[in-house]
């Protein structure tokens, strides 16, 4: 960066679902104005953008739920799905209606998965009783010892194609959307707001390129980006272009309603302190708004 001191540090998750927000930034160009890069996996991300080491990015919804007070949310963008995410799946040994009294496990490098998981067992199908352990994101070792394992990401998207399982599997966000009629939203791009006011201008400038960005990537069908995805992870064409197809990365009325029916049952049973009824927005060159 040629000695510039570093005034934003952006988080980037280290997952294929959140690369068209980012896939098209002029990095070189943001560097140079003082922004650095640090790719990390969401549970490291949170904590680093909690911590202050890490100013604005991709962050667990989860984790937005947790310190709502600390960030501000930039608007229309996230990562979202209405329906089947195809990256989060519960592969289970037996039926989902049969969990009770279960050993799980769940991937250690995420928290809105984990916690959506375990609202839709008790709230929607009522299961007492289920012992739940973090563990490295193996699928193989997770289920060596439990009756199902949780995985996102790529983890979970390489576990899928796997032929021989013989496992039930489950996709977290059409389970969602099934019992709710809402989309789910995964990940949310947050800003600290002592950041956000620091720094508006330069943030001003991230936000504008992130949505070019965004918008690049769709008006390319994702394409230019799927043929590196399948160049560094495999898979075939047809199914990168069927797994971007089903994800949204805006951020309208309707993803925040999901957003806070979330926060309203993660409240309810007890996995966060504070219930959350509104959203705090950034507003390009002014302080943040409250949506309710």
């Amino acid at each position: 960066m040629g000695g510039t001191a570093v005034k934003l540090a952006i988080g980037e998750i280290s997952y294929t679902n959140i690369l068209p927000l980012y896939y098209f930034l002029k990095r070189e160009e943001l560097e140079e104005k003082g922004c650095s890069f640090v790719p990390q996996i969401p549970a490291q991300l949170n904590k680093s953008m909690k911590e202050g080491s890490v100013h604005v990015g991709g962050i667990s919804s989860f984790a937005y739920g947790q310190n709502p007070e600390l960030y501000d949310l930039l608007p229309d963008l996230s990562v979202s799905a209405k329906g089947n995410v195809g990256s989060i799946f519960l592969f289970s040994k037996k039926p989902i209606t049969e969990l009770s009294h279960s050993d799980i496990a769940l991937t250690n490098s995420s928290a809105t998965s984990v916690h959506l998981l375990k609202v839709i067992l008790k709230e929607f199908y009522k299961h007492e009783n289920i012992t739940y352990n973090l563990m490295e994101p193996n699928g193989a070792e997770m289920l060596r010892d439990h009756d199902a394992c949780l995985l996102i990401g790529d983890d979970a998207i390489f576990k899928s194609w796997e032929k021989s399982s013989g496992l039930y599997v489950y996709d977290i966000g059409g389970l969602w959307y099934e019992n709710t009629g809402l989309p789910m939203t995964f990940a949310v791009i947050a800003v600290r707001k002592d950041i956000a006011r620091k720094e508006n201008q330069l943030l001003e400038e991230l936000y504008k390129d992130l949505q070019r960005s965004k918008q690049l990537s769709i008006q390319t069908n994702f394409q230019t980006m799927i043929q590196e995805i399948i160049h560094k992870h495999g898979g075939r064409k047809e199914f990168w272009d069927h797994y971007f197809s089903r994800l949204v990365y805006d951020f309208t009325e309707k993803e925040k309603e999901g957003l806070l029916y979330y926060y309203h049952l993660v409240y309810k049973h007890r996995f966060i302190e504070q219930p959350v009824k509104q959203l705090s927005m950034w507003k390009k060159g002014l302080e943040s708004q409250t949506i309710i």
